[in-house]
């Protein structure tokens, strides 16, 4: 399979990554793949019984702002202090490196990609490094650089003040589409969406690397095999879930970063 895939990305013209949450696992970032591994990553939770996607639910921010932001708080911070692998510099390195270039579709609302010094990442579900007005007395959209959320430890609920809206007063809210969430301001997403779509039209050989995305929510999946539909050219690395439907691909059933290093590291010799 490293062959093959080997061979792919020697025919490659242009590199789509395709990213969900378990390419941040080697960053040391949570795995928060069912309730157990949530609850390691977040003991307090685990003693009220509170599931990510419970706590994932945009409700709290009018009904319970501390437990929300103390949710949010604390993921803002760790993603600011996170360190990408190097995993992100290797394919960055070997994208920029092709006629046309690379671009990011992710899930994640990390930062990590940015962090690592891409300039094209279209983010499908928001970044958690901008906000926007609970109650929507706009639609604008603004960096989150300045907020420092405060964190009581013991019950992981934030201590107010909390972030505000700067046209209104009222409680801000991170820009990340949330469970059942209808108050999403989608508008820098979109923006992004679209620039990636323009791209794709004129990127020519293009190969899709997707690293890490689940069924659960499958919306990275889904536009990889999309994005790769005409030509077959996707390559899956997924240690749980690597299988690709009508062989339209190749499935390599590992981590992320050992898999990059793999086929990536020794064509940049």
């Amino acid at each position: 399979m490293l062959e093959h895939a080997g061979k792919l990305l020697d025919g490659a013209g242009a590199l789509l990554i395709c990213a969900g949450a378990g390419m941040g696992v080697d960053s040391g970032l949570p795995d928060f793949r069912g309730g157990e591994g949530f609850w390691r990553a977040y003991p307090p939770y685990a003693r009220l019984g509170l599931r990510f996607e419970e706590l994932a639910d945009p409700r709290h921010f009018a009904d319970d702002p501390e437990l929300a932001w103390g949710f949010y708080g604390h993921r803002l911070a760790l993603y600011r202090q996170t360190v990408p692998h190097d995993g992100f510099r290797l394919l960055r390195e070997f994208g920029t490196r092709l006629p046309h270039g690379v671009r990011v579709f992710t899930s994640n609302v990390d930062g990590q990609f940015q962090a690592a010094g891409f300039e094209h990442v279209a983010e499908a579900h928001g970044s958690i490094h901008h906000l926007q007005c609970l109650a929507r007395c706009t639609d604008d959209i603004w960096p989150a650089s300045s907020v420092d959320v405060r964190l009581d430890e013991d019950t992981m609920r934030a201590v107010p003040p909390l972030p505000s809206c700067p046209r209104c007063g009222g409680l801000a809210r991170p820009n990340i589409l949330m469970f059942g969430d209808f108050s999403w301001v989608p508008d820098r997403s979109e923006a992004q969406l679209a620039e990636l779509t323009a791209w794709r039209r004129t990127a020519g050989d293009l190969v899709v690397v997707e690293l890490g995305a689940g069924q659960a929510v499958p919306t990275v999946r889904r536009y990889a095999e999309l994005a790769s539909a005409a030509t077959g050219a996707l390559i899956r690395i997924n240690p749980r879930e690597p299988e690709i439907r009508h062989n339209r691909g190749v499935s390599i059933a590992a981590g992320a970063l050992e898999t990059i290093q793999a086929l990536v590291s020794e064509k940049q010799r």
